[in-house]
């Protein structure tokens, strides 16, 4: 989660924390708390224990998962870890909105659309895929500041596309940070908690996806019942280690042949082609490939002798897939797109098939995909910041 902020509190001094010397805004906070405002619940700025009253800041799968947990917290009558809950997301082409506006009705809690954020008081604020940037005067809202639910291992994918990178690099590791959000840099704070897990082989993003968020809304639930130790006890990121996760573009789905392999494009099928299918591009056409899978030896062993440029494409009958030479093997494609979705058998009958009846002279490696070359977006010109005064 991006979010540009400027802390509005130092570490709550807890016994034990030898050494540290409490802030003079945690002390002035700290009287605040002991107020008869506390006890009687009018409003106190901040609390030194539970139950918080949170603000949610998500969007999506991920942060759904994140939502569901902290409302079995506000649930749980006999833990009292969550006293209020209220949610922000952002507005959504879909009449139903995203994953967590949708959770959030269902679930009969308060909900905001980017840029309202309501008006209430809040202990601490938790932002998991939210991707907004949030004003100084609304971090300044939170006594606790704002915890980042973050699916890396932080500092590996500081960006807004950990888990992509993770799958699209062959990483065998993942796992979630819980991070208090610093100023003006990104990703960069604090690390209150982490977690790592095994990626399962051949693992696709959206299925690394649910594994992360089960284990972060756990994790997260686990800070929350012990926040100002949890805030205190927090660790520097190291400087070594450091990658990051940019956002992904239709430019990133596009194959090339002649430079990766048949690792790397499988990669790049489980990391983002549920998201956006892999394209090339086939007789000047723009073609995508819906179902890619791997091809074993004794396929290959019949396509012997045959074509070896990459991109090339010969359609296996036994097997009803067409075969695509790459850098150093070949991929298997169940079904494409081009102008409709077809089958493998399909896009030989109506295309590879009369091609080759209309240029029996000419060579298979004539008949190859090759790679879709997408121009570079324009950059946006920046409209000049007039300071107000």
């Amino acid at each position: 989660m991006r979010a540009l902020v400027r802390c509005c509190c130092g570490h709550l001094p807890v016994g034990g924390g030898a050494g540290r010397r409490p802030s003079p805004r945690w002390r002035a906070l700290a009287r605040l708390s002991a107020s008869p405002g506390w006890e009687d619940g009018q409003g106190a700025p901040v609390r030194e224990k539970p139950p918080w009253r949170v603000l949610f800041f998500g969007t999506d799968q991920f942060a759904r998962e994140t939502l569901r947990a902290l409302h079995a917290a506000r649930e749980n009558k006999e833990e009292e870890l969550i006293e209020k809950l209220e949610v922000v997301t952002v507005p959504s082409p879909s009449p139903k909105g995203l994953p967590v506006k949708q959770y959030a009705i269902q679930s009969q809690l308060p909900v905001y659309e980017w840029p309202d954020v309501g008006s209430g008081e809040y202990d601490v604020g938790v932002v998991a895929s939210f991707g907004r940037l949030l004003s100084e005067a609304l971090i300044l809202k939170f006594p606790y500041g704002i915890l980042n639910v973050h699916p890396s291992c932080l500092p590996r994918w500081r960006g807004p596309a950990p888990i992509i990178h993770t799958i699209l690099h062959g990483d065998t590791i993942a796992g979630v940070t819980i991070m208090q959000i610093k100023p003006k840099r990104f990703d960069v704070g604090p690390i209150l908690k982490q977690e790592t897990v095994p990626v399962p082989p051949k693992s696709t993003s959206k299925e690394l996806e649910a594994v992360l968020s089960r284990l972060g809304a756990n994790m997260l639930i686990s800070v929350l019942k012990n926040l100002p130790e949890s805030l205190n006890d927090g660790r520097q990121q190291p400087a070594e280690g450091v990658t990051h996760a940019p956002k992904i573009s239709a430019a990133t789905s596009c194959i090339k042949w002649e430079e990766q392999t048949s690792e790397q494009i499988f990669r790049l099928y489980r990391a983002v082609g549920n998201m956006i299918p892999l394209q090339t591009v086939w007789m000047d056409n723009t073609i995508k490939l819906l179902d890619l899978v791997e091809v074993d030896s004794s396929i290959l062993s019949d396509s012997k002798g045959q074509a070896v440029i990459p991109g090339s494409v010969i359609y296996h009958k036994q097997s009803q897939i067409l075969l695509v030479c790459c850098k150093d093997d070949w991929i298997g494609v169940r079904s494409v797109m081009l102008k409709k979705t077809l089958t493998a058998t399909d896009f030989y009958n109506g295309y590879l098939h009369p091609w080759y009846q209309k240029n029996s002279q000419a060579q298979p490696s004539q008949c190859r995909f090759q790679t879709l070359r997408l121009p570079p977006k324009k950059k946006k010109q920046k409209k000049k910041n007039v300071a107000m005064q």
